[in-house]
């Protein structure tokens, strides 16, 4: 049966860092070329953060965009949810600074680890507060500084990444047919060992021995997320279109996670749906992590892709092994 949740997105907004650091950047600084990146990724550029910037700037910059625009007084927000696994330090968690900054008073919050999946995982735990009546206003982040984790003499992974916020207003849909319609997330813990960050926690604290072993950076074997990814993504997808008694023929836009070109497009062949119908931004920011699908949202927004009514898809993959899925009708 559907999980239907009586809220929808009525806002969205996006932050990037001012400094851009192209392909041609990169090249300068490891063994790699434009050309080899744009083939296997479709990145021709990302944004990073200057030194001293960190996860909570971009989330709040992203948050104080949204409530310019539609308008809202920060003490109107009741709860604020960030997605990031870039967190400023290990507490207090990122939200906390967001609400201070943002003047959000009357809000609590927390922060939510999901990796790639986390922006789907925390809008489905934000929408679940608005569906059940308690809370009128929901801010939900995603925030990630993926350059603070990137070992850039890893030519396989620092290509790869960028920094960036998106963050979205949750409040309450009139019926069941607007809105989130559906969602399913779900974990397959054996992957764990094949996307992840080893050092810095409880198990591996901070060392002069950690360190020195790079275990503060991202470790991936690219082969074994691209696989995962694929099929599930393509699966996940296809379920909650069948569960809610739709095709791929009836959707507006797909807004997938931007982790790699190749994975969207072999998803997008699976799922049966063209280039028209697929949100592709990873070209401009790389992967943002928990921010990717907040600003291709908002990307397809400016763009003129999304109105009223529309069909939409999200759908990621993450370490952990986590995916998140979401159907909505699009509300505003």
């Amino acid at each position: 049966m559907p999980r239907r949740i009586a809220a929808k997105i009525t806002g969205v907004a996006g932050y990037v860092p001012p400094r851009v650091l192209s392909n041609a950047d990169l090249e300068k600084a490891v063994e790699t070329t434009d050309a080899w990146i744009r083939e296997r990724t479709g990145i021709r550029e990302r944004h990073i953060v200057e030194k001293g910037i960190a996860a909570s700037h971009l989330a709040t910059e992203a948050g104080k965009k949204l409530l310019a625009q539609n308008n809202v007084d920060p003490k109107e927000i009741d709860l604020i949810v960030v997605a990031s696994v870039t967190p400023d330090m290990m507490f207090p968690a990122t939200a906390c600074l967001v609400q201070d900054r943002l003047g959000a008073k009357n809000a609590w919050g927390f922060d939510l680890s999901a990796a790639c999946s986390g922006f789907v995982y925390a809008l489905t735990v934000g929408a679940q507060f608005v569906g059940a009546g308690t809370h009128k206003k929901v801010l939900v982040i995603g925030s990630d500084v993926m350059t603070s984790i990137i070992n850039f003499q890893d030519r396989a992974t620092c290509v790869l990444f960028g920094d960036g916020a998106g963050a979205v207003l949750v409040e309450a849909a009139a019926s069941d047919s607007e809105g989130i319609l559906d969602f399913h997330n779900d974990v397959d813990g054996s992957g764990g060992g094949y996307l992840y960050m080893p050092g810095g926690g409880s198990l591996n604290p901070s060392s002069c021995e950690t360190v020195e072993k790079k275990m503060h950076y991202v470790h991936q074997e690219g082969q074994q997320v691209f696989k995962y990814a694929v099929r599930r993504m393509a699966e996940v997808a296809s379920q909650l279109l069948e569960r809610n008694g739709y095709s791929s023929r009836d959707l507006k836009l797909v807004v997938p996670h931007q982790a790699n070109l190749r994975i969207i497009r072999a998803m997008q062949e699976r799922l049966g749906v063209d280039d028209s119908k697929v949100m592709v931004n990873i070209d401009r920011y790389g992967n943002t992590t928990a921010a990717t699908i907040p600003l291709g949202l908002r990307d397809a927004i400016e763009e003129g892709r999304l109105r009223r009514g529309d069909l939409i898809l999200l759908v990621a993959v993450g370490a952990g092994y986590t995916t998140g899925g979401m159907l909505l009708r699009w509300a505003y």
